[in-house]
């Protein structure tokens, strides 16, 4: 086998386009400066050092990361529900349905992460291998059971399906994954490895020297299936298709790389303007010049002048509005996505009608949420259960206008500490929340005297 089968087909390439940038945004600062001059240019002659110090000195402002954090909190501030309908196998899995300690509710809540950073995620229904194994009986004793893997949309390499019965189903799948092996008594190892599955059996590659000493990723492991389907769940964050989609938040990841550059050009401009240049005229070259606090500058030089030259700070006010505007902006980015269509308030009212007026956010938990109903079915299928059974995700979080979603990520942000009280109160005030002419110190005045609710400490002022 080629090194094809490690190399990503031109459909999933398509999607990844933008992944390297999510990936970075959501690393921080510290991925972002590893990138380099991917996503902060170095401007013709600008010297390497000057660039090199401009570079380690920028910081991220994480409106990307933080609101992928702020919106996918929603739908998981409550418990997933089940319904009757759930066998009681299955819900005694859901308690670690990936067999690395992780609920469902804790595994929902990181696909949805993963969907709505990247666009795309899957839910893998793995079984172990039970050699010697011969009934369900001897499976339940040894513990053998079906789990849920996260695909990450970075692992993800190719596949391929057709309309059967009426449905498109998968009839290949293939995904990067890493396997841990134990090296020794005291230490292990993570080997990649390439997985690809067909329907009734599967096959493993790992990259080991062939017959000629080169590097080459050859046949590992393979196998049959007792199932005769591929258990994979795609998980989508903005669905354009039969496993293509898109990050709903690509504009605001976009934006995102725009504030630091911007930001990195403020810091730079702010750090000319505070150093300002000492500029003499009229002095000879013989002539010493000392300049400090405790000392004079003298000349008998006619003319001779020494002034200091400062920049007259019209730029610096011109990029700060230019990035308020731009975090302005990325707040009603990540704000649209709770806004509800005008005359639907809740979501009993929207399911009553079709759902024409779920905001985006509610139609991708639903959509959420029917994955991991049909992760549930694959599961049960693994362990002879006609039924699966169905969970439930909190939708009723919509807003009913821009201002009130934008409102609530910007308490959101205030109660993470990333945005003070005083711009918050500013930002409230903006948006016609509290009356005009209240001033921040009169309202910070007031909070200091009103009495506490037991319980309920006050943000600092």
């Amino acid at each position: 086998m080629s090194n094809s089968v490690r190399k990503r087909s031109a459909k999933i390439e398509a999607m990844a386009e933008c992944w390297p940038m999510i990936k970075a945004l959501l690393g921080g600062t510290g991925k972002m400066r590893e990138a380099g001059t991917t996503y902060l240019p170095q401007w013709p002659n600008e010297d390497q050092g000057f660039y090199n110090a401009r570079l380690g000195t920028a910081t991220l402002f994480p409106a990307f990361a933080r609101t992928i954090d702020v919106l996918c909190g929603k739908p998981f501030s409550r418990p997933l529900t089940y319904g009757d309908d759930t066998p009681k196998t299955i819900l005694e899995y859901c308690e670690d349905i990936d067999l690395q300690g992780r609920n469902m509710h804790s595994f929902a809540a990181s696909i949805t992460e993963e969907a709505m950073a990247y666009g795309i995620c899957g839910i893998l229904v793995d079984y172990p291998q039970a050699e010697g194994i011969r009934n369900r009986a001897e499976e339940v004793s040894a513990g053998v059971r079906p789990y849920f893997v996260q695909i990450c949309a970075d692992n993800l390499l190719d596949y391929a399906s057709e309309r059967i019965r009426g449905v498109e189903t998968f009839t290949m799948l293939r995904f990067l994954e890493a396997v841990t092996e134990k090296v020794d008594e005291f230490s292990e190892k993570q080997v990649d490895q390439v997985r690809v599955l067909y329907r009734g059996r599967w096959e493993t590659y790992r990259e080991k020297q062939n017959s000629l000493g080169d590097l080459e990723w050859l046949l590992y492991e393979q196998g049959v299936s007792t199932l005769a389907k591929i258990p994979f769940v795609p998980v989508y964050g903005k669905r354009l298709g039969f496993m293509q989609a898109m990050p709903p938040l690509r504009e605001l990841a976009f934006m995102n790389i725009e504030h630091w550059q911007s930001k990195s050009d403020q810091q730079t401009i702010l750090h000319v303007a505070r150093v300002p240049i000492l500029f003499g005229v009229g002095f000879g070259d013989d002539e010493n010049i000392t300049v400090g606090a405790a000392t004079a500058v003298t000349s008998d030089k006619v003319g001779a002048t020494l002034t200091y030259v400062e920049h007259t700070g019209k730029a610096i006010e011109s990029g700060r509005v230019s990035i308020l505007d731009i975090e302005d902006r990325m707040r009603q980015v990540g704000a649209e996505l709770l806004v509800i269509k005008p005359g639907k308030i809740t979501v009993a009212q929207t399911l009553s009608d079709n759902e024409p007026g779920m905001c985006a956010l509610q139609r991708i938990a639903q959509d959420v949420e029917d994955s991991l109903d049909q992760a549930m079915q694959l599961m049960a299928e693994w362990i002879g259960e006609s039924e699966g059974g169905h969970l439930s995700i909190y939708k009723d979080f919509g807003a009913a206008s821009l201002a009130e979603a934008s409102a609530d990520l910007l308490l959101e942000m205030n109660v993470a500490g990333v945005l003070s009280n005083e711009t918050l109160f500013s930002e409230i005030q903006r948006r016609g929340m509290v009356k005009d002419g209240i001033t921040w110190q009169q309202e910070a005045d007031r909070i200091k005297v009103q009495p506490q609710k037991q319980g309920v400490t006050l943000p600092g002022v």
